[in-house]
């Protein structure tokens, strides 16, 4: 297929004035998938001054085909003209930005909103067109305007400096009338062929992905995915799960009608008719919100922030479109599946092939009781908590913040209870506390891993804030005192060693986390037999 794309593929250097005659002519657009104009006024100026020095600023990816996007943002803030269905478009897949800045400067009609700059010629760089008009400045949308361009170097001929500016305005006019930008063209194309090479894309540091380009080759004028998609969302927003990802929709309705979530079988959704897409975004809707459900009450999974793996809930929303309700058995053989994947890191760097062909694995044992836990990972040790670092998007710290949300983690300090679905965000890392503060740790040279997982618990912002970097001889002492008789249950709600079984005054950190460490063992494998 490589060759047979490359002999499909055609390399051009127009000047541009002939980019922004396709474009006014509604032979270039830019689909609705592409970033709307986000440059700033001073990225556009640098953008100019890199076409007058003759400096390269990028090629563009174009995609000709005839297959018309059903749904087409214009340039900027301009609207473009139609064109037939039979005549080939070039749609914009890479260079939008750059592209939106030479016809808002260079193509636009002087009337028309959006930005538009000009040339001083007295200090010899571009700005952004002054309200008041000045002899010496050049507005650039007169460039290609041979009357209005006539007209100001008729008048600049009576700047006390005429002949210096003239040829500071021929320089200026050479350079961007004869400048050419690379252009990669994609010539007819399928939408399957276009999608590995799409995915590459992201020069312009935003990833574009296949959902987005699914979005723009929609399967009929009556069938939008992304009014579909949307529907999905507002489901799930209820519910805190609003932000799922286009992608992941995507898998998902595969995954339901395939069993599989390989891209082939997913851009392969677009052989179905309008009816069957209905059907499986309903059906895939329905599943995904039993999906977050299951996610909320048994694992305390309240945002997509803090589960370990999207393959999770590929796997739960497919089970969930073949099962109207879980049984008891089944629950429990979700919960060996969930904890040991996440433990062991099942899914991390995962592809495509190998999740789909968990897919089939998992369907077995969860419907049919085929194989047995061991298949999806081993439940952690105790040298597990103490070499794994802590840190919040990796799925063993998620796993080990789950399991903490299952204990009813109360605050060290004062006792009081700590709401797991505020503490289990991403944005909250302040919920979480060095036991034996980091700081201290590296003042007193003391050797061992400080961010280890077996050093964290859960402890409300406020009073992580009030025990700062304090000496955990002292402080865990102090706190013991305070909560009085209620010391043992509070930091056995946070897994850790209670006052009687460990002297804090006294313990090194080595022997912290060696007398914590098994107290997290023995909960994890308790999570990872079902129960």
């Amino acid at each position: 297929m490589a060759a047979n794309i490359h002999s499909r593929l055609s390399t051009s250097t127009p000047t541009i004035a002939s980019l922004v005659a396709d474009l006014q002519k509604g032979e270039i657009k830019v689909p609705q998938f592409q970033r709307p104009f986000v440059w700033k006024d001073e990225q556009a100026i640098k953008l100019l001054d890199s076409i007058a020095s003759n400096y390269p600023i990028g090629s563009l990816l174009l995609w000709k085909t005839d297959s018309k996007l059903a749904t087409e943002r214009n340039i900027g803030d301009f609207r473009l003209p139609e064109t037939d269905d039979l005549t080939p478009t070039d749609y914009v897949l890479d260079g939008q930005q750059r592209l939106t800045v030479i016809y808002s400067c260079l193509g636009a009609d002087e009337s028309e909103q959006g930005f538009a700059a000009a040339y001083d010629l007295d200090k010899e760089n571009f700005l952004r067109k002054p309200e008041a008009h000045s002899i010496h400045i050049f507005p650039l949308r007169w460039l290609y305007n041979t009357t209005k361009l006539l007209n100001f170097r008729t008048a600049l001929q009576s700047h006390p400096q005429k002949d210096a500016l003239n040829t500071r305005f021929d320089a200026m006019y050479q350079a961007i009338t004869t400048y050419q930008i690379p252009v990669v063209t994609l010539k007819d194309l399928t939408v399957e062929e276009v999608c590995p090479i799409f995915e590459r894309i992201n020069s312009s540091g935003t990833k574009l992905s296949t959902y987005d380009l699914m979005v723009a080759a929609t399967w009929s004028t009556t069938f939008d995915l992304n009014a579909e998609a949307s529907q999905i969302k507002d489901a799930l927003k209820s519910k805190g799960f609003g932000d799922i990802e286009g992608d992941t929709i995507l898998k998902a309705l595969a995954a339901v009608k395939t069993l599989s979530i390989k891209r082939d079988d997913v851009v392969g959704l677009r052989k179905l008719n309008k009816q069957e897409m209905e059907t499986l975004v309903q059906q895939t809707k329905e599943a995904l919100l039993k999906t977050v459900d299951l996610l909320t009450t048994e694992f305390r999974i309240h945002t997509w922030d803090f589960l370990p793996y999207e393959a999770i809930a590929l796997v739960l929303c497919y089970i969930f479109a073949h099962v109207t309700q879980l049984t008891p058995a089944q629950v429990k053989l979700v919960r060996q599946w969930f904890w040991r994947s996440a433990f062991a890191g099942r899914y991390r760097g995962a592809s495509e092939s190998y999740i789909s062909q968990d897919l089939e694995l998992i369907h077995g044992y969860l419907l049919h009781a085929k194989g047995t836990p061991d298949q999806f990972g081993s439940p952690p040790g105790d040298e597990f908590w103490i070499k794994n670092v802590f840190r919040s998007n990796n799925s063993q710290s998620r796993a080990f913040i789950l399991l903490l949300a299952r204990t009813g983690p109360r605050n060290l300090t004062n006792g009081a209870a700590i709401d797991p679905a505020q503490a289990l965000s991403i944005y909250n890392q302040k919920e979480f506390h060095h036991v034996y503060p980091r700081a201290y740790l590296k003042a007193q040279n003391t050797p061992g891993e400080h961010n280890a997982i077996a050093n964290f618990c859960m402890l409300a912002a406020s009073e992580n804030n009030a025990i700062s970097d304090a000496d955990p001889h002292t402080y865990l002492p102090g706190c013991a005192a305070t909560l009085g008789r209620d010391a043992a249950k509070v930091f056995a709600s946070n897994l850790l060693p209670t006052p009687t079984s460990l002297d804090y005054s006294r313990a090194t950190f080595d022997e912290f986390i060696r007398v914590r460490s098994p107290l997290l063992t023995t909960a994890a494998r308790l999570l990872c037999q079902g129960d």
